[in-house]
């Protein structure tokens, strides 16, 4: 506290509003709080019909990213496959601790045991599909009748082009 001031001075008498302007000034503020307002708008719906087709592109819409059928479905089997995985985890979990042999050697034998098995069979069945686009397709022919079969290589050079044709 300040010396000049003690806590018993009364306040001083030109503090304050009359009874009189004190009830004009609330019954002023009271008529403000229920006067309308001008009405301002906030919002606006356009009624206009939209075009069934148009020229702008399509917008991305929350949820799943716009992808293809196949890769949808692929993606939607690969999460249901990862979920899958839980379960049986979790059991496993619980009997390690059960039977107190949450080792951690042993839990990597656990882990490990499905991606050794795993790794081995994927890379032999990249080599076969990678096999099978490098062996021709075989075509089988059965004619009735006389055939003439006639093969044409052109070879054509100009100042700028060339061009290499094999006509069977």
């Amino acid at each position: 506290m300040h010396p000049d001031t003690t806590p018993n001075t009364p306040p001083p008498a030109t503090a304050g509003m009359s009874d009189d302007v004190a009830a004009a000034e609330a019954r002023r503020i009271i008529a403000d709080a229920y006067r309308p307002v001008p009405a301002v708008p906030t919002a606006y719906w356009d009624e206009t019909p939209v075009p069934a087709y148009g020229s702008t592109p399509p917008v991305v819409q929350p949820g799943t990213p716009p992808m293809s059928q196949r890769a949808v479905d692929a993606g939607r089997l690969m999460l249901t496959g990862g979920l899958a995985t839980v379960p049986p985890g979790l059991v496993a979990i619980g009997l390690l601790i059960a039977s107190e042999h949450a080792d951690p050697t042993v839990i990597g034998m656990i882990c490990a045991a499905p991606a050794a098995v795993a790794v081995p069979i994927l890379a032999i069945a990249r080599l076969l599909r990678r096999a099978t686009g490098v062996v021709p397709d075989v075509h089988h022919h059965h004619y009735s009748g006389p055939v003439r079969h006639e093969t044409t290589i052109t070879h054509t050079r100009g100042l700028i082009a060339r061009t290499h044709n094999e006509l069977d």
